[in-house]
């Protein structure tokens, strides 16, 4: 068997992958990346700040994508270990994913800052 025949499948598979990759990205809404260029993403690297953005800006069907591309106990374990989420969101992701919002790392610390008044 010859090396080209014997490293084809791992080729392929990484291909799809990055095919994958790109499409989830290109699928994304440049909007919500204003402040980074889009292009040099990476989608491990950078997989807080994709669904950190798609959950509070995104559609639906960009929620649905990033679950099936992550995994959804892979996107529970980021949104459970970031500093912020808005109220709002917050209520839809602990809803979504049926996860107590006193799980998030979020809510302990807006628990944990003293308000002198409510606003």
């Amino acid at each position: 068997m010859s090396i080209i025949s014997e490293k084809l499948p791992s080729i392929l598979y990484l291909y799809c992958v990055m095919k994958k990759a790109q499409q989830l990205l290109l699928s994304l809404s440049p909007q919500y990346f204003w402040d980074v260029d889009i292009s040099k993403l990476d989608d491990s690297k950078s997989k807080r700040l994709i669904v950190e953005r798609v959950f509070t800006m995104g559609t639906s069907k960009e929620i649905t994508l990033t679950i099936s591309y992550y995994g959804r106990q892979e996107v529970l374990d980021i949104l459970l270990e970031l500093n912020y989420i808005d109220p709002k969101t917050l209520n839809f992701i602990s809803v979504f994913f049926k996860t107590p919002t006193t799980r998030f790392k979020c809510y302990a610390r807006k628990q944990s800052i003293p308000q002198h008044w409510n606003s």
